[in-house]
């Protein structure tokens, strides 16, 4: 029997319709679920990477996030800065990194172009660099101005600076930067793996001045940090706005006034482009448990406000 014209376009519709049909079925069904993050924001597993600085405050800050949410679990990984940095880069490395500033245009003009979004990021604390000295060192009050001279030295007879690496840490970056503005460092400058190695280094040697996070040995409550500073003396320096010549330590409240004068931001940098785990954590950092956390490391929280009270001491 053969079909006419009408009855061939006929068919082909119904073809047609079939064909869409179960190609729908087929969408809706297990066979691009490889396409879909098997992960939920309370559920799986992240790596994310952090700077070594922040190390103390982070592991506080995963330990509760995990305690809430007994199955997300948070793989960190503490590098220096430069490090962190180029793991976000990577696609399938850490979704979210911690360190101490934002994304450059370059740089988000990089993500767009790679990953056709550019990752989110903010300001989660305030942190503080905290300079520290042998416990029989005198030199315990120290200008920008003789800071600066030592991180430029050749002088063997001058103070021998430690600081956790000499390039790619953040610690490093910011005394570039913001103390010598440009200058290079001088040849008295040493090198030691981590934070709690410089603060070995200082215990061991009278004549070294450390550089390192306040968030490693300003908690008064944290049994590790008061054996730290039983070790090493956290030295004052000079307030650039303050009336007169006023020294200070790097304690909250100088922090959150810049009374205190090497202080400097804690920043997330979020590449994630669903709801995971990683939005998550964010959102825990960014309100109140988070912050709560970052305050009571003596860090000064970015996103909570935080009345600072005059007292007056008296016997």
């Amino acid at each position: 029997m053969r079909l006419s014209v009408s009855n061939l376009y006929s068919k082909y519709f119904q073809w047609c319709l079939q064909g869409l049909f179960f190609m729908f079925i087929s969408s809706c069904g297990g066979n691009n679920q490889s396409n879909i993050p098997q992960e939920t924001p309370t559920s799986g597993t992240i790596n994310i990477s952090v700077d070594e600085s922040f190390k103390p405050v982070m592991d506080s800050q995963i330990k509760v996030f995990e305690s809430s949410y007994p199955n997300a679990k948070i793989n960190v990984h503490y590098k220096p800065e430069a490090a962190c940095f180029r793991d976000l880069t990577y696609k399938d490395s850490a979704r979210l990194i911690i360190v101490t500033r934002g994304l450059t245009q370059p740089e988000r003009n990089f993500y767009e172009d790679s990953f056709h979004f550019i990752p989110n990021y903010g300001k989660l604390a305030y942190d503080a660099i905290a300079v520290i000295v042998n416990n029989k060192s005198k030199d315990t009050i120290l200008s920008m101005a003789q800071l600066k001279l030592y991180l430029s030295s050749d002088d063997s007879t001058k103070p021998q600076i430690v600081m956790d690496g000499v390039s790619a840490t953040s610690t490093v970056r910011y005394m570039m930067d913001s103390v010598l503005r440009g200058q290079p460092l001088g040849k008295n400058v040493v090198a030691a793996k981590s934070s709690e190695e410089v603060i070995n280094y200082v215990a061991d040697h009278q004549n070294a001045i450390g550089f390192i996070g306040v968030s490693w040995i300003g908690n008064q409550d944290d049994p590790q940090q008061l054996s730290f500073q039983k070790k090493v003396k956290i030295a004052a320096v000079q307030c650039v706005s303050c009336l007169g010549e006023t020294y200070v330590e790097p304690y909250q409240a100088n922090i959150a006034l810049k009374r205190y004068p090497m202080v400097r931001d804690v920043y997330y940098i979020l590449k994630e482009d669903f709801h995971g785990i990683g939005n998550n954590f964010v959102n825990f950092l960014q309100y109140e448990r988070g912050q709560l956390i970052f305050k009571r490391a003596y860090l000064w929280p970015a996103r909570m406000s935080f009345e600072i009270r005059n007292s007056n001491i008296t016997e």
